[in-house]
């Protein structure tokens, strides 16, 4: 089958590999009619993520129609229409029977290696490094999904697969960053990064009963699709950003701000960020963690900070003298996707949200490695892509 694979940094080729087999009597196999280049994806692209192999099938926002089913799998059956969630889980450890689908005891194969570096290990995901199962993508023709009787989601007729393919990841993510945030009427939510993520965390926590959003980047045409959702837009090259939120909320701060950037944040933005840039390069951190330490500061007492953008190792000079004084909470995860699925097809089937209204460009997997390099570059107004193998 045509794959994208990983190659190393800035090297994504489509090319060939062999097609997937059933494993397990869990597993199914999908032929995949959609899947995505997500953000998340861009910090493999750019070399960031360890445990990459050369040759690794990328992606993780995939659906597509089941083709074959394991001997044990009971839910799923040939012809079935499906989402599958990114987060791979086992349904039956102490996490998954507890919600948090992410945290899978059982389904990180490489679990020691990523104990070694985080203290313990998350769930598997697919196509994202040998630390996390080193499990293959789905930006490809056929996905093998393990425990596929716990993962995907059946599709129910009527709904394209433009409108439920973001159930995979970024609606989920989106949603559970607004989640976090406890969100009373009145609120202000402060949302840094209106990239996909940002996007859908903006929407979501409007639906979520918030007043108003504060959405900031300096991508015009993110900006754009950010007040054509409702939000208040702050460009953080032309303003500084802590100024105008305490102006905007009378010196009192954001009720609770998200962090949808994460590790790669603009390294132009300020001093600390141009720091962490240097510090990166020169092997002397991992991460630059310039928005997490403003969403800090812009967050009221007893606020919260939601995190939902990725960070891979070590943060340095993060405010925890500002966090602990002033009594702020945090929340942060690799989305239990199932624990938000029904919840969300839910509010897609009654007409709340549409979450193709993020989708720019449109193409199939051999123009793959392109777009990624668009979408890094935020050329052609590129905000997400959808890939019909």
């Amino acid at each position: 089958m045509k794959a994208l694979t990983w190659h190393g940094k800035g090297d994504i080729r489509c090319e060939s590999v062999p097609d997937p087999k059933i494993e397990h009597g869990r597993d199914a196999i999908i032929k995949v009619t959609a899947c995505a280049i997500c953000g998340s994806d861009l910090h493999i692209y750019g070399g960031i993520i360890p445990g990459m192999e050369s040759g690794d099938v990328l992606g993780h926002e995939t659906m597509g129609e089941v083709v074959e089913v394991g001997a044990e799998n009971t839910k799923l059956k040939v012809g079935d229409r499906v989402v599958v969630p990114f987060t791979i889980s086992c349904g039956e450890c102490f996490f998954c029977t507890r919600g948090f689908y992410s945290g899978c005891e059982r389904t990180n194969p490489d679990h020691a290696k990523a104990a070694k570096l985080w203290g313990n290990s998350p769930g598997g995901l697919f196509g994202y490094s040998h630390l996390l199962g080193g499990y293959a993508g789905g930006q490809a023709e056929y996905l093998r999904v393990p425990y596929a009787d716990v993962g995907p989601i059946k599709v129910p007729d009527g709904l394209t697969d433009e409108q439920v393919l973001f159930l995979s990841d970024i609606f989920p993510t989106g949603y559970m960053a607004a989640d976090f945030c406890n969100i009373q009427p009145g609120d202000t939510i402060a949302i840094w990064g209106c990239g996909p993520i940002g996007q859908m965390a903006i929407r979501s926590a409007f639906l979520l009963g918030a007043e108003r959003v504060i959405a900031i980047d300096t991508v015009p045409e993110r900006l754009a699709l950010a007040q054509a959702g409702g939000a208040m837009t702050l460009d953080f090259m032309e303003e500084d950003i802590y100024d105008r939120i305490m102006e905007l909320t009378k010196g009192r701060g954001a009720d609770a701000c998200i962090d949808a950037v994460g590790t790669e944040a603009d390294a132009t933005a300020s001093a600390d960020s141009m720091l962490d840039r240097v510090k990166t390069a020169l092997f002397m951190g991992t991460d630059r963690p310039h928005v997490l330490r403003q969403a800090i500061h812009c967050c009221r007492n007893f606020g919260t900070v939601s995190i939902v953008g990725v960070y891979g190792g070590f943060l340095d000079k993060v405010p925890m003298g500002s966090a602990i004084n002033r009594g702020l909470t945090f929340r942060m995860a690799q989305t239990p996707v199932q624990h938000y699925l029904p919840t969300l097809l839910d509010r897609i089937q009654k007409g709340e949200i549409d979450p193709s209204f993020v989708i720019t460009h449109r193409a199939s997997l051999e123009d793959g490695p392109e777009l990624y390099k668009t979408f890094r570059d935020k050329h052609d107004g590129c905000i997400k892509v959808v890939l019909k193998p």
